[in-house]
């Protein structure tokens, strides 16, 4: 079921590339967990590879403790902009100073290996970062935000943070999942140089790390938000495909 048409009136050029909730493959249930536990298993992965279901549901509740009651803002700078998986009452572009797109995270199932990691795209310190806010209905917060939890928290990689974005309607206080710096997955100092042939070469079960990047590009120009310096890593990552091939 496609969106309102209020949802965009201030992003109207989003009209239409937004996936609806009910499309989203990312609006999983608790049972989906006991698949990909399946899949850790046979890749390798130890016992507790992943944030289970009591310490996900604490770390959703303390966030959102003085939270309940009031719409929700939340900040996407990835596939949560046009696959939210979430009701959304409003878009607006939004610019989150203090933090940038970057690709620190270490990616060792689904597109890379314990032996040919990938990397996958989080928010790092410095810089600045375009993107979108959505805005969550008050009465919605509680099922919705536990949709996004399953699906931003299942590793507990990401810190989420309420952080000020600017909006050209004024500035929000909005939910960020930002790099965890004390995760084992955070690579702090990647050579851009290395990060591109990590993602040129790197491959899991979901298929290879240059289609994740490769996707967040053609999304980021098509839904009008720029960013050198994912372009000019795209750029590198090809090159060194081609050159492989």
């Amino acid at each position: 079921m496609p969106f309102p048409q209020h949802v965009f009136r201030y992003t109207p050029a989003l009209r239409g590339l937004i996936t609806p909730p009910d499309e989203s493959e990312m609006r999983f249930g608790q049972d989906r967990f006991a698949e990909l536990d399946i899949q850790a298993l046979e890749e390798g992965w130890p016992p507790g590879w992943r944030m289970d279901h009591e310490a996900r549901e604490a770390n959703r509740q303390a966030v959102l403790n003085d939270r309940w009651g009031q719409d929700l803002w939340v900040f996407a700078y990835g596939s949560l902009i046009w696959d939210p998986a979430v009701q959304v009452e409003e878009y607006r572009y939004g610019t989150l100073p203090g933090w940038r797109r970057r690709f620190c995270m270490r990616l060792e199932g689904g597109r890379g290996t314990h032996e040919r990691p990938g990397l996958m795209a989080a928010l790092d310190e410095g810089g600045h970062c375009d993107g979108v806010v959505f805005r969550i209905p008050a009465a919605l917060v509680d099922p919705e935000t536990q949709f996004m939890w399953r699906r931003e928290m299942f590793a507990g990689a990401y810190l989420p943070l309420f952080l000020e974005v600017a909006t050209p309607q004024g500035p929000v206080s909005a939910l960020t999942f930002v790099m965890d710096r004390n995760n084992r997955r955070y690579m702090p100092d990647l050579p851009e140089e290395e990060a591109a042939q990590m993602i040129a070469v790197a491959e899991g079960g979901l298929g290879p790390n240059f289609a994740y990047l490769d996707s967040l590009v053609r999304h980021l120009d098509e839904l009008g938000i720029a960013d050198e310096d994912i372009h000019r890593l795209h750029a590198r990552a090809s090159t060194y495909r081609f050159k492989s091939s």
